[in-house]
């Protein structure tokens, strides 16, 4: 799987919204090898978007097209800032991945010294992690370079999440997770509390 990451601020999230929809009608259909995409905005007007795709060669090939180009050139004006990007083809996928049926996402970005080691131990357990948080529906991580991470979980309701994070965790769950946090350094967390999946 290769992920695109893309975030900035946005002024009006309905026109964001109308925009990344016209893509679902008009530019998907001739995107060979996409798997789905995951957008949302937060409180603050931060938009992200994660699209999968099979390959690195499947997404270089749909941002080659002339009618995505044509198509980006119309999501640009929608931010009020510079847009950043990462990618990412060695994905660390959790409880099956992303969720069209989530009605929350959670997004966390920061820097690391061991990305790799952080992924493995937040990626342990996931039977007793999915038995003691039956309300994370997936998650995917991610090392887009120079030492900076991006992870989206996915929840059945941001209620459930909140509720979830005060829960007490098997000890051998709870040290691997702490550490993985701990690992995680500053992280900036993102919530999308009303996210739009596109899938082919």
């Amino acid at each position: 799987m290769f992920i695109q990451v893309f975030k900035g601020k946005v002024g009006d999230e309905a026109a964001a919204r109308r925009t990344l929809e016209r893509w679902r009608d008009d530019v998907m259909p001739g995107a060979t090898g996409f798997l789905g995409s995951t957008t949302g905005v937060a409180a603050d007007g931060t938009l992200v978007g994660l699209a999968r795709f099979e390959s690195r060669d499947a997404a270089m090939a749909n941002s080659g097209r002339p009618e995505q180009d044509a198509w980006w050139s119309e999501m640009e004006k929608c931010f009020e800032d510079e847009v950043k990007f990462g990618e990412c083809d060695d994905v660390t996928v959790v409880l099956g991945g992303g969720s069209d049926e989530a009605r929350f996402v959670q997004v966390m970005t920061g820097h690391s010294d061991d990305i790799a080691r952080m992924h493995q131990v937040m990626s342990s357990h996931q039977d007793e992690m999915h038995a003691a948080r039956p309300e994370i529906l997936g998650g995917v991580m991610m090392d887009v370079g120079n030492r900076r991470y991006v992870q989206a979980f996915y929840f059945t309701s941001e209620e459930a999440a909140r509720a979830g994070e005060k829960l007490d965790l098997p000890d051998d769950v709870r040290a691997e997770i702490e550490e993985g946090m701990a690992l995680m350094g500053e992280a900036t967390f993102i919530d999308l509390p009303n996210p739009l999946f596109i899938s082919p």
